[in-house]
């Protein structure tokens, strides 16, 4: 599961920083937020695999927060653990009826805060995303979040590595513009379809020369992912 990235979101910064510390000395991706209009800004921008929410954030309750993604259908899957000093009973069946994933209360160690988000992280990952694709020499493990050619590890943007996922589970079929966003940015209404263009660039340059042809474009439809010569 490490490669994951996880948005943690408190008001206070030294807890931030205590589990962004725990959880990336795990192998975990942590970006931060500390109130609900950054939260919910950094999910549409971002779409982390999963939210560690404090119950009690200025503007807007973290129960608001959960409710409101699990409302949307495009971050309805994302997983959510509440996090909070409030050890009550029915603060915990609120977060959970919130649609909340699990719920932990401070003081929690960073050991256990690991093994409750792994949990949590399995039961929302789908069999068979994190099994390794190759094709033709090229790697794609989502487990350790790498791209490799020929055993060759290849550098490449979050956007760029979930769209060569999508390609490399999806070969031989073509895809609109507007299909693709839908499928790798979550069907973000504020993306502009030229930027799946923008990211195509960005993608066949880390591949380079000998491997970019496997990215197709289609004319009048969009993009395929083929091993074929085209």
């Amino acid at each position: 599961m490490s490669g994951k990235t996880i948005l943690v979101v408190d008001d206070e910064t030294p807890i931030r920083e205590m589990i962004a510390a725990a959880l990336e000395m795990a192998g975990y991706h942590c970006i931060e937020a500390g109130d609900a209009q950054e939260a919910m800004s950094v999910v549409v921008d971002q779409k982390p695999d999963l939210l560690l929410l404090d119950w009690m954030l200025p503007g807007s309750s973290g129960v608001e927060i959960c409710r409101r993604l699990k409302r949307d259908h495009l971050t309805a899957e994302i997983p959510v653990i509440m996090l909070t000093a409030k050890g009550e009973e029915d603060h915990k069946i609120q977060g959970l009826e919130a649609g909340a994933d699990d719920y932990i209360t401070k003081p929690f160690s960073p050991r256990e805060l690991v093994a409750r988000l792994k949990a949590v992280l399995r039961r929302a990952t789908p069999p068979g995303v994190e099994e390794a694709i190759e094709v033709n020499g090229l790697r794609l493990d989502p487990g350790s979040h790498r791209v490799s050619s020929n055993g060759q590890e290849i550098e490449m943007g979050p956007t760029e590595f979930r769209l060569l996922q999508f390609f490399m589970s999806h070969q031989e079929r073509a895809y609109t513009r507007a299909q693709l966003l839908d499928q790798v940015w979550g069907g973000n209404v504020y993306v502009d379809e030229r930027t799946v263009d923008v990211h195509i660039r960005r993608l066949r340059k880390a591949l380079g020369d000998q491997l970019m042809t496997m990215i197709q474009t289609v004319r009048g439809t969009g993009y395929r992912f083929s091993a074929k010569i085209s």
